[in-house]
């Protein structure tokens, strides 16, 4: 294994202080229900029949498409894209959705795929959506990737959103708890499949502060998880600044496709890019233009972002959400 940054050994569980307050709940697992499409609710319905519907979008790398839906019983927390990597010698597995039931569901379709190990877990940030089937893979004796900052976020928010899961999914959610990274990720971390490195590299704070993305070179694949969304509107958790500079950045990774936390289960790159970037641009023009001239946060929220309204599903749910987050931010500029 070629380490390239800074690799922290952590134990399997991190302990977690009491729950924060709803203003730190993640918005990817509280959201309003999205408008479910047909083959939306064909999918819910394969998952209340156990089935795990894998798409392979390059040559061993298959992606479960996330509905788009609140998480409840019935999709059992499955509302983020998942994507399993196989190469010649192990399997990875980017984020593990959110509940263990989901997530045992999704080691079964992999068994199907392939015989290999799943040597490596791989999580994206901190979001329950995104992690909280980390736990069906406790038999496979793997490591468990993370943000180095990962281990804090999960300390001052996991038992929170932890109760969600349980208050979302009643008892679907059974089983499910907090696994913390075993392994931590400061710069930039390869692992190798056989035949298939994946170059892990964690971020500054932009979605979030514990932003990992992972880039597969074989099939010029990067996973960008939730610092991308498509079709659904982003929502801020970190920094409006930092998200379009790590936008910036990300530009330059020579993707040929890319894997979004929430959307298509693969997109062109950089083309995906572009409406995601249009909306925070417009936001943060509005909102520095509604700063300079007086206007208090109360009623921004009511004008800020709205051009981009007819865009994106769940915009009301978020949008004046992600004004408060952007706001407090640059007033400071």
């Amino acid at each position: 294994m070629n380490v390239a940054g800074s690799i922290t050994e952590l134990p399997q569980r991190y302990p977690l202080p009491p729950s924060l307050g709803r203003r730190h709940a993640c918005g990817c697992l509280l959201s309003a229900a999205f408008c479910c499409l047909p083959g939306l609710k064909a999918q819910a319905a394969a998952l209340a029949a156990n089935a795990v519907e894998l798409t392979e979008v390059a040559p061993g790398i298959h992606v479960f498409h996330g509905v788009h839906e609140e998480a409840t019983s019935a999709n059992l927390g499955a509302i983020a894209n998942i994507a399993v990597i196989i190469g010649n010698k192990a399997v990875a597995v980017v984020d593990t959705g959110g509940s263990l039931a989901w997530g045992t569901r999704l080691r079964s379709a992999i068994r199907s795929l392939t015989a290999l190990p799943i040597r490596h877990l791989i999580n994206s940030h901190v979001h329950p959506d995104h992690i909280f089937g980390n736990a069906a893979f406790d038999s496979d004796g793997l490591e468990i990737w993370g943000h180095y900052k990962l281990p804090e976020s999960l300390a001052a928010r996991g038992q929170f959103y932890l109760d969600q899961v349980k208050e979302l999914l009643g008892g679907d959610a059974e089983g499910t708890r907090v696994v913390a990274p075993t392994r931590l990720v400061n710069g930039v971390q390869e692992l190798d499949l056989g035949g298939r490195v994946l170059r892990l590299a964690s971020h500054p704070t932009a979605h979030t502060d514990n932003d990992l993305t992972v880039y597969d070179g074989a099939t010029g694949t990067l996973f960008a998880s939730d610092l991308l969304f498509m079709e659904r509107l982003p929502a801020i958790d970190g920094s409006l600044n930092g998200w379009l500079s790590m936008l910036a950045a990300l530009r330059n990774v020579p993707a040929a496709r890319v894997v979004p936390g929430h959307g298509p289960v693969s997109a062109p790159w950089p083309a995906a890019l572009e409406r995601q970037e249009r909306y925070l641009q417009r936001l943060r023009a509005d909102l520095r233009h509604l700063i300079a001239a007086g206007i208090p946060m109360e009623t921004a929220v009511e004008t800020a972002g709205q051009s981009e309204r007819a865009h994106w599903r769940l915009f009301d749910d978020y949008n004046a959400r992600n004004v408060v987050t952007a706001y407090a931010e640059l007033e400071w500029e």
